[in-house]
């Protein structure tokens, strides 16, 4: 089986409402781009990346010359192909190795006829545990949506709680002052006392406020708190003073920075995220090396559609030792692009896929309504609040938001 083209379309799907970030918000939809890496046997696999437009597609365009010809089983070789770590200062090509690794081991599956979790060493879960992961959200057009206050916040998590079945919860943070998001974070815990909570600020603390916060959080049935500061430095600082595990996704996204942790710890738990990490490969190695050194292992979200969401369910079918429910922004999707309609929640967690390869194929219809909606929309400045015209994120944050302000927001036509 060799590879004959390499295709990308940049597609965006509505959220039930803008969700807002330390960093700014996703202004009413993700943004994403779908790769397909077709072979010569007529099988195509299927990837996809965060961001997209013009850039990103002739990015993914870009790698047909390395690709063409190539074995889409020889995904070792890809890494030295496309993201040398040597060359990586300078290509920056990760997250498209992930994507492309993600369709080549889909047109593996597909070619054998088992799924990707077979290929990577055999499940062992049939089901991934997710938590709820809840964020402070604007009002949607229709008015509906908006979560700000605490008993917003309660009633949301009650509501996915209900719904899909969510015994986690997870409450992205670094929006409003800490102390505010302490109120929000005690009234979940106060809500649900036989739940398990987590706090993710995105690095917007600084140090003394992440370590008043656990302080404050000290006793409450807390998962870990996740990137309350920025910096490996900062997150040793708090982890001496606190008896809460501490998480991130940041600052350990490569082998490199994950053998600095291991030498001198500053972080208890690792997020994996298949795109960051530069695939679902490099993942299962580093929960290997977790697992020697006894540090947690998570799964990550960065904000998916259903094929990534396919590879987080393989990796997390995969790794014994993931500790911790999963995260993900799916649940806050309207729909997917996925042939049968999006994933379906069961017990607070979703089943991982049985069918060849990825498990998932392409909704043709979805995916050029879409890719229409992209056309006429264009993309959205991740690291502006629609809010807070002028605003730009600081780190550590003092520029919060006013917890009072409410309201529609104006997304300029988008």
């Amino acid at each position: 089986m060799k590879i004959v083209d390499v295709r990308a379309t940049t597609v965006t799907v509505p959220l039930q409402a803008p969700l807002r970030h330390s960093n700014g918000a996703h202004w009413g939809r993700f943004v994403r781009t779908i790769v397909e890496v077709e072979a010569d046997n007529g099988l195509v696999g299927l990837g996809e990346m965060g961001g997209g437009g013009q850039s990103a597609e002739e990015a993914v365009r870009g790698l047909r010359d390395y690709l063409v010809g190539h074995d889409p089983a020889r995904t070792e070789t890809l890494r030295f192909m496309l993201a040398n770590p040597t060359a990586s200062l300078y290509n920056n090509r990760t997250q498209l190795l992930a994507a492309v690794e993600f369709a080549c081991l889909d047109l593996q599956g597909r070619h054998l006829g088992v799924p990707v979790h077979d290929l990577l060493g055999g499940r062992v879960r049939d089901h991934v545990e997710f938590a709820s992961y809840l964020f402070f959200r604007y009002q949607a057009a229709d008015g509906s949506g908006e979560v700000r206050t605490p008993e917003q916040v309660v009633a949301h998590a009650r509501e996915l709680k209900e719904r899909h079945g969510f015994t986690v919860h997870k409450l992205k943070g670094g929006v409003f002052p800490p102390d505010y998001e302490l109120e929000c974070y005690r009234a979940l815990a106060e809500a649900f006392p036989g739940d398990r909570l987590r706090h993710d600020p995105n690095g917007a603390w600084s140090p003394e406020d992440s370590i008043r916060f656990a302080a404050g959080i000290e006793g409450l049935r807390n998962d870990y708190l996740e990137d309350p500061t920025w910096g490996m430095n900062g997150l040793r600082r708090v982890r001496e003073r606190t008896s809460i595990p501490i998480a991130t996704n940041t600052v350990v996204v490569n082998f490199e920075q994950l053998a600095a942790n291991v030498r001198d710890p500053a972080v208890d738990v690792v997020l994996l995220d298949t795109t960051f990490w530069g695939g679902i490969r490099p993942c299962v190695k580093a929960a290997g090396v977790c697992e020697t050194f006894q540090l947690g292992v998570a799964v990550h979200s960065s904000g998916e559609l259903g094929i990534q969401l396919a590879t987080m369910l393989h990796l997390g079918a995969v790794v014994p030792n993931l500790s911790f429910a999963a995260d993900a922004h799916y649940h806050h999707l309207t729909d997917d692009v996925i042939a049968g309609g999006p994933f379906r929640y069961r017990d607070g967690g979703i089943d991982v896929p049985a069918g060849p390869g990825l498990g998932v194929d392409l909704d043709r219809d979805k995916v050029a309504e879409y890719a229409e909606l992209y056309r006429e929309l264009g993309g959205y400045p991740y690291d502006r609040d629609p809010g807070r015209p002028g605003w730009y994120p600081l780190l550590p944050n003092t520029d919060w938001a006013d917890p009072a302000a409410a309201g529609p927001v104006d997304l300029g036509g988008r």
